[in-house]
Formats: structure tokens, C-alpha cells, sequence
């Protein structure tokens, strides 16, 4: 596995996540793990998500292996965290009101992979995400926000780029972009 792509989203997510998992190509060696705040509710969000990719999506189950090529999607009412080719699960306390939250999952991608993380924030309210794009930055990975004039809340890439000066701040689109490099070797 070349990189780990952790992202996400919440109110108004929806439409850029899947510009950004369009944009990854069919052959891309890195794993990808998605939060978006659905809370305790049903979710189809894998089922749209691979609609919109070349990619299969599903919800991760408890200490499933992590493979490539796949996004994994936190299910409802649980937080998605990763170890060494594993992810667990847990119903551990809200972090920022919601669960899941991708604060748990960024921090564990970046302890666990380090500098081959790319954390994405998009839009959404509350502040989740940014700790974790902090954490993602100090292990070496790359932080990289929506703008927030283009996000439909802007406040979860406003409080990341605050209090974490991302690498990048960029479009729905632009990300997308990057995404198509997901298979490049980390260096």
C-alpha cells in the first residue's frame, strides 16, 4: 500500500466527496477510509460512493484487513480508527459532538502510516478534522482543505486551516485532481 487517504466530511460533503472519489483511478494502490457525521442513522453512503467510483465501497467491519484499491466508510454509530493493516471499530464517547468522527480515524491513520497519510477535510460544521490534520502534518503526511467559500458550511475547513495550516487549500475539483496521483510512491 502506497498511501492512506482519510477523509472528511459532513453538511454539504456529499457532492465534493464524490468528485473526489471519481477522480481515483481504477488501478489506485492506496486505501481510503471515509467519515462523513451520519450518526446513529441508516446510511447508503457506500452504495453512492461506488456509483460514483471506480472503486468498490463498503462499510469497514471490526479487524477487517485493509486492502488497496478500496474505500471503507465508518458505519453509522462508530468511530473507524486503524491499525497496522487492520481497522477496528469501537463505540467510543462523541468526539465533537458525533459518531463517528474523523478525528479518531486521522490520528491513528498518522500514528500508524505516518508520511504516507493524506488527510482531506470538506465541508461540514464543528471543528472535526482538525486535530487529526494536525496530528496527519506532525507524522509527516500532507493536510489538505476544501475552500471554505466554495463549502456548503465552512466551518470544519475553517477551523482546520486556523489551527493547522494545512498544505493545501483547495477545490472540490483540485483535490480531486490530486487524487489521481494516489498511486505515485510516497517520497
Amino acid at each position: 500500500m502506497h498511501k492512506v487517504i482519510v477523509i472528511a466530511a459532513s453538511a454539504g460533503g456529499l457532492q465534493p466527496l464524490r468528485q473526489i472519489v471519481a477522480a481515483l483511478p481504477e488501478a489506485c494502490p492506496a486505501a481510503i477510509f471515509v467519515v462523513v457525521h451520519i450518526g446513529n442513522h441508516r446510511s447508503d453512503l457506500p452504495t453512492i460512493l461506488s456509483w460514483s467510483s471506480k472503486l468498490k465501497a463498503s462499510f469497514a467491519t471490526d479487524d477487517l484487513p485493509i486492502q488497496a484499491g478500496h474505500i471503507y466508510v465508518a458505519p453509522p454509530d462508530q468511530h473507524m480508527v486503524l491499525e497496522s493493516g487492520r481497522i477496528r471499530l469501537n463505540r467510543g464517547p462523541k468526539v465533537h459532538h458525533t459518531r463517528p468522527a474523523a478525528d479518531p480515524l486521522f490520528i491513528s491513520a498518522a500514528k500508524v502510516y505516518g508520511d504516507r497519510v493524506i488527510g482531506v477535510v470538506l465541508s461540514g460544521g464543528d471543528g472535526d478534522g482538525a486535530e487529526g490534520l494536525r496530528v496527519i502534518k506532525e507524522h509527516g503526511g500532507r493536510a489538505v482543505v476544501q475552500k471554505p467559500e466554495e463549502a456548503v458550511d465552512p466551518a470544519m475547513p475553517e477551523v482546520a486551516i486556523a489551527t493547522d495550516h494545512p498544505d493545501a487549500c483547495l477545490s472540490a475539483g483540485e483535490i480531486a485532481k490530486l487524487m489521481e496521483l494516489c498511486g505515485e510512491p510516497s517520497g
